[in-house]
């Protein structure tokens, strides 16, 4: 996830949207167990990490999942917006980023967890899975595709290969209106949500799995009221 400040024109929708967009636990999918996992180890992620008991390679799809074989994958569109295709891409969790790591104020994805399970390279692999070509000069203003972690690693998700996919376009506006701009906003709002309490971490992951689209009017709405006071989660 990269910083996303920009907000959306005409939102001006009326408090107490944060309490509404919790899912209603009779429409939440079922949790999954990983049925083959072995229990995450507790380790220090890296010498750079300052909170310990993190495995950054801790790995629990939220369905059974194997290697999809190329251009097998096809995203949908929901609202307006790309969701991937969920054989190929159900999600992950890292079940030892707990609500008391994420609430950690020490904790960065860059330092304690991001490429570690799973190196650029063999991200890249999912491009080839969707039938995209990669992108050249994808980098700032040129950008147009992200290997995105559907459950952001700020909300817990893994950083393996079932819990990312290439999410691209459209090509022909401004960087923040693209897709990818917009679901970092969702993943920030959630978040910001998960750690103030608003909503239980397990809602937010299965949430934003099923549908990030869902919380884009949400997400929308709650910068754009707290713009001049939020510090959006970092990276880094």
């Amino acid at each position: 996830m990269r910083y996303f400040i920009g907000t959306t024109a005409g939102v001006a929708l009326v408090g107490g949207i944060c309490v509404a967009l919790a899912i209603p636990a009779a429409s939440r999918p079922p949790a999954h167990r990983a049925a083959a996992h072995a229990p995450a180890k507790a380790s220090q992620a890296s010498g750079s990490c300052p909170v310990a008991g993190i495995d950054p390679e801790a790995n629990q799809p939220l369905a059974e999942w194997k290697e999809p074989g190329v251009s097998t994958c096809r995203p949908r569109m929901v609202n307006g917006y790309p969701v991937p295709d969920a054989t190929c891409t159900p999600g992950a969790i890292n079940p030892t980023l707990t609500l008391a790591v994420l609430q950690n104020p020490k904790f960065r994805t860059g330092l304690c967890v991001r490429d570690n399970a799973t190196s650029p390279g063999q991200k890249d692999k999912t491009y080839r899975w969707y039938g995209i070509p990669k992108p050249a000069h994808n980098t700032g203003q040129t950008q147009t595709c992200e290997k995105d972690h559907l459950i952001s690693l700020e909300l817990g998700g893994a950083d393996t290969l079932a819990n990312i996919w290439p999410q691209c376009g459209p090509s022909k506006t401004v960087l923040r209106k693209r897709y990818f701009k917009q679901k970092d906003l969702v993943e920030n709002f959630l978040a910001d949500q998960v750690r103030e309490g608003a909503i239980p971490l397990a809602d937010a992951q299965q949430g934003v799995a099923s549908d990030w689209t869902q919380y884009i009017d949400a997400a929308t709405a709650y910068y754009a009221r707290h713009a001049a006071t939020r510090r959006h989660p970092s990276d880094q």
